[in-house]
């Protein structure tokens, strides 16, 4: 029998968009939660539509939840990104309304690891050419132009949980490997790490890059960079799309000077499947294009629903926070049940408050004064909030969460139970 719970868990509504992996649909069904689902990312109306009436909204990249979406969804408890990245969520002003945001950082990385080494290979043999002009009925058997990667240098421009993956299959395939981060990196096997970007351009026969969406990569390969590059080496970005200028590497292909390259991510990508894709890299040589299919593969997308899943329903269920992005990460155990001739469960008490001083020293006055009993108590902060969870003995819990919700500083404050 399940434990009874501060509010009920079949009210709880999960809003999941863009074909979440009904891996997601089954673990939160079980868990007793109501499930709604959507195929395709909806419009900013939409989206704030689904989102005001949910207790956990489930995205992947193309939705975005801005200020204006988190703020007209007061019952907002959290946001799952079902994905690598979290840009597309106002972090910041999550953080500061006490909702917790969730991704999936290392779930999908062999599958954009693999596609990546695909590529490599692919590019080297002008296999999308190839394969068109087979289906065009044109017969053109010839090595012109078509080399094996073994001895070929591959320039890894960042080496976290993807880059160095593809540093270890490039390695096995007896390429050379050299990578670049903004942060010191330990290299695997035999992969050097270069003190510059400009130095890895120069010397790579195949730059793929493997880097966030921030200021900081906008537009990081664009004409300078792929003029610095060697004649005849290859692109791909399978990272994000803001971080190569497309119509600068259009006229890089169109001259010659860079022989091929793969993309998988673009600055402006359709909403939906069936929308039209567009580019400036269409119908060039050598170029292939897959539509933001990195790390969508059946076993990739069942791992991130499970991975994402695990954290939200922990902290459903639990209060913890482990692996959010945006607040203090708080891992906590199950609520303690204590035999004392009868089974006591504490009320456990989750409170977000702005991070200022004396917050503490109010609760903890409030809760003397109550004489209340503090069986655990569990803190961290961050720059701009703090989490206090408290369990306390079932007859002083409501008082409790009443009492702190009346702290100016409050954001957020919950009993489980």
């Amino acid at each position: 029998m399940s434990a009874k719970t501060s509010f009920p868990k079949a009210k709880i509504n999960v809003v999941l968009v863009e074909s979440i992996h009904p891996r997601a649909v089954e673990l939160f069904k079980a868990e007793g939660f109501q499930v709604q689902t959507l195929a395709g990312a909806p419009d900013a109306r939409k989206l704030a539509a689904l989102a005001g009436d949910a207790h956990v909204l489930g995205i992947r990249s193309k939705s975005e939840v801005t200020p204006e979406i988190l703020a007209a969804a007061p019952k907002l408890l959290s946001v799952g990104c079902f994905c690598i990245g979290t840009n597309q969520v106002a972090i910041d002003d999550a953080c500061k309304r006490g909702v917790p945001v969730f991704n999936s950082p290392f779930s999908n990385t062999r599958s954009v690891a693999e596609l990546t080494i695909a590529e490599a290979i692919g590019l080297h043999r002008g296999l999308g050419d190839k394969t068109m002009q087979m289906h065009r009925g044109d017969w053109d058997k010839s090595a012109a132009g078509s080399h094996e990667v073994r001895g070929r240098t591959i320039g890894i421009v960042g080496y976290g949980h993807i880059g160095s993956q593809v540093s270890v299959l490039a390695e096995a395939m007896g390429m050379r490997v050299v990578f670049f981060d903004i942060v010191p990196k330990m290299a695997l096997g035999n992969a050097r790490s270069v003190r510059s970007l400009k130095e890895l351009l120069e010397v790579s026969d195949v730059v793929t890059l493997h880097v966030p969406a921030t200021k900081q990569t906008s537009g990081m390969i664009g004409k300078a960079e792929l003029a610095r590059m060697k004649k005849g080496s290859f692109l791909i970005n399978n990272a994000r799309g803001s971080v190569v200028d497309v119509e600068a590497l259009a006229g890089a292909l169109k001259s010659g000077h860079i022989a091929g390259a793969a993309l998988d991510v673009f600055p402006d990508e359709p909403a939906a499947k069936g929308d039209r894709f567009v580019s400036p890299l269409q119908n060039l040589g050598n170029v292939l294009l897959t539509p933001h299919v990195g790390g969508s593969t059946e076993e990739a997308q069942e791992a991130i629903a499970e991975d994402v899943c695990d954290k939200l329903i922990k902290f459903i269920n639990i209060g913890s926070t482990g692996g959010a992005v945006n607040v203090p990460e708080v891992e906590l155990p199950e609520q303690v049940v204590r035999d004392g001739g009868r089974t006591v469960r504490p009320h456990r008490i989750l409170h977000f408050h702005k991070n200022v001083p004396g917050v503490l020293s109010k609760m903890h006055s409030l809760i003397a004064a109550m004489n209340a009993n503090i069986s655990a108590e569990y803190l961290r902060t961050n720059e701009d909030v703090g989490y206090v969870v408290l369990d306390v003995d079932p007859h002083d819990g409501e008082s409790i969460r009443k009492k702190l919700a009346e702290i100016p500083e409050t954001i957020r404050v919950r009993m489980l139970w």
